[in-house]
Order: C-alpha cells, then sequence, then structure tokens
C-alpha cells in the first residue's frame, strides 16, 4: 500500500462525508492505494454512525473509536500503530487542510527523499489570538531545536512509515513531531506551502488555553530527552559534581582558616551554611541521575488507551 492518511477527530460529522469523497477523488485519479484512518477520540456527536456509513461505501476507510477522549497526540500515536502505507500522511478533519496536497507531499518523500515534510500555512485563516501564539511558539521552536521550519503545529504532514513507527507522541507533543523525529535521527525534514482552508463548520475541538502552558512545558521535555533520555546521568551527575565541589572548597577553605588562622565564628558565617547547601544539593543531584538511570532501563509505557470499537 502506497499511502495511509491519518485523521484524528472530535465531533466532526459535519466534515466527514466530504472529506472523505475529497481524499478518495485525490487518490484514485493519481492512481495511489490509499487507506483513511479516522481515528474517533470520544466524540459525543454522530462521528462514529458516519465512520460507519463510510467504511460501508468505502473498504478503504479503517475506523477507531477512543472510549474517552485522550487529545490528539493520542490520536495520531494509536493512527501511526495502526497504519500500514509506505508514506503516511496527517491531517485535520474539519476541510481545512485540502486533499490536494496529497500527491506532491506523497513525491517528496518518494521521490526526493525526504523522511519528513511539515505543511506550511503561509496564509491562515485564523484569528490573531491563534496566529500571534503560534508566531511566537514557531520562532521558540526553531531556536531550541535548530529546524528552520515556519509552521511546527501544522496538522498536514507526510512521514515515511519508518518514522512514524520510531517516534512516541504522548501528552501535547502532536505540536513538535519535527523535533522529536529529528532527535530519533531522522534529519532530511522539508517544508511545503499549503492550502489553509477556512472552517466550514463548528468550531475547534483540539487546543484551547491549556495549550499556551503545556506547549512550552513539552517542548523543554522533548529537548532535555532528546539530549540527555538515554543518559540522565550525564546532565545530573554534572550539575551534582560542580555542587558538590563547589561546596567542598567553600569548606576546605573555611577549615583550613580555622585551623591554620584560627578565626572564630566560621559556623555563624553565611559562606558557612553556603558550602553545606551546595554539598547537600550535589549529593541530591548524583541520587537523582542514579535513580533515572534505573528508570530509563525500565519505562513505563506512557501511550495506553482504552479503545471502545475498531473497523
Amino acid at each position: 500500500m502506497q499511502l495511509s492518511i491519518i485523521i484524528p477527530l472530535k465531533n466532526e460529522e459535519e466534515s466527514l462525508p466530504e472529506l472523505e469523497a475529497w481524499i478518495r477523488s485525490v487518490c484514485e485519479s493519481h492512481n495511489l492505494s490509499y487507506e483513511i484512518i479516522l481515528v474517533d477520540d470520544g466524540s459525543t456527536d454522530r462521528s462514529w454512525k458516519v465512520i460507519e456509513q463510510l467504511k460501508a461505501a468505502n473498504p478503504a476507510v479503517r475506523g477507531i473509536k477512543f472510549r474517552r477522549n485522550y487529545g490528539k497526540s493520542a490520536g495520531l500515536h494509536t493512527g501511526f500503530q495502526a497504519a500500514e502505507g509506505a508514506v503516511v500522511i496527517t491531517m485535520d478533519a474539519d476541510l481545512q487542510d485540502s486533499p490536494e496536497e496529497i500527491p506532491e507531499l506523497y513525491r517528496m518523500i518518494t521521490e526526493d527523499g525526504y523522511d519528513l515534510v511539515s505543511g506550511w500555512k503561509k496564509v491562515r485563516h485564523d484569528p490573531f489570538s491563534k496566529t500571534i501564539p503560534t508566531k511566537l511558539y514557531n520562532a521558540v521552536t526553531r531556536s531550541m531545536s535548530g529546524i528552520y521550519l515556519h509552521d511546527f503545529n501544522c496538522g498536514l504532514k507526510a512521514y515515511r512509515i519508518d518514522v512514524v513507527k520510531t517516534i512516541e507522541v504522548y501528552g501535547e507533543m502532536h505540536r513538535y513531531i519535527p523535533v522529536i523525529a529529528k532527535w530519533a535521527g531522522f534529519s532530511k525534514i522539508g517544508e511545503k506551502i499549503v492550502e489553509h482552508r477556512a472552517r466550514q463548520y463548528g468550531v475547534t475541538k483540539f487546543g484551547g488555553f491549556e495549550r499556551f502552558i503545556n506547549g512550552p512545558l513539552d517542548l523543554m521535555s522533548i529537548s532535555f530527552v532528546g539530549k540527555f533520555g538515554k543518559r540522565p546521568m550525564h546532565f545530573f551527575g554534572t550539575l551534582g559534581l560542580i555542587s558538590f565541589l563547589i561546596g567542598f572548597m567553600i569548606l576546605a577553605y573555611l577549615t583550613f582558616a580555622k585551623t591554620i588562622y584560627q578565626e572564630y565564628g566560621i559556623a555563624n558565617r553565611p559562606l558557612f551554611f553556603f558550602g553545606i547547601l551546595a554539598l547537600v544539593i550535589g549529593t541530591q543531584l548524583f541520587l537523582t541521575g542514579f535513580l533515572a538511570e534505573i528508570i530509563n532501563r525500565n519505562s513505563p509505557i506512557r501511550n495506553s488507551y482504552l479503545i471502545d470499537k475498531e473497523i
């Protein structure tokens, strides 16, 4: 199979029939074998009924229904695990991503040799309350990751199959999939200007105010795990060693002053308490490093979701 098209969704019953028909038309006109994986993230409307109807009419449709709402990252991760196509394309269900982009995204992966191609919605149809924070996050992510993409959070992306089978997406980290892919060793990351269409039905179902807090925290987490996830002792041990040496030198100096120069009142000096504190912190950081190494060898499964139905 050439293509797996993964679409996480929540309460998108109005847009699904038009989206499926559009994708089918594009893929068939370009002779692309495909599957459409619709991941229902705890919808409360008729979305699952619509998916069942689409499956009955088109064997290329697959449906996965979560028992409750888990978020977009959960939908993408579950879709990634189910995908069978050589190229995986993700897109939103709200018709703001155009299926007409699919053939060129497929070509960039298969012919140009990209590991990942991210869409860039150069002209957006979003309010300022969404576009301004997006520009800020993109600038910060470019600076921290060294990946020069204009739009990290664009839902329209294409991947080689081994990329999605390797990376792990959880929490709110779908915004930083290019960063995760880079840290996993997939460095050929491209970008394509894509059409951003105005939403036709309802309002956005993913996101909310919490993304302004969770986004930077997730980015810091990805950066830390990417650098030190396999060797946490290198991070905590280095800080612990520095802190311990500072404390040791301070206390050695005070001991020397007390012994040689007979200085009194050393225990009342702020420097004495700072030295003790540095020793304690250094020891704690060492212990943190050792515990992190042990935990790293027995990492729990973070992506475990209750699936209600699957077709």
